[in-house]
């Protein structure tokens, strides 16, 4: 499964807030973007979220941008 995931770094709580009408997940995450801890957070918290082991989420694209495409797998 393919989503677009819109990350709000530095926040009071990790949590998925929800989709957008387009369908893009938002979720915020406490972890500053810094070296990757927002990543990884996102990573985190998605794996819970989705029941599947981190292993199995992914993220494609948007590395370094608030905008991400992950990857989650079987």
């Amino acid at each position: 499964m393919v989503i677009k995931v819109k990350v709000t770094p530095s926040s009071k709580e990790d949590r998925v807030v929800g989709q957008d009408p387009d369908g893009t997940w938002k979720v915020r995450v406490r972890a500053a973007p810094d070296k990757g801890k927002a990543n990884q957070a996102v990573i985190d918290l998605l794996a819970k979220h989705f029941n599947k082991p981190k292993r199995s989420i992914i993220i494609k694209s948007g590395l370094t941008d608030r905008l991400k495409t992950v990857i989650i797998e079987d």
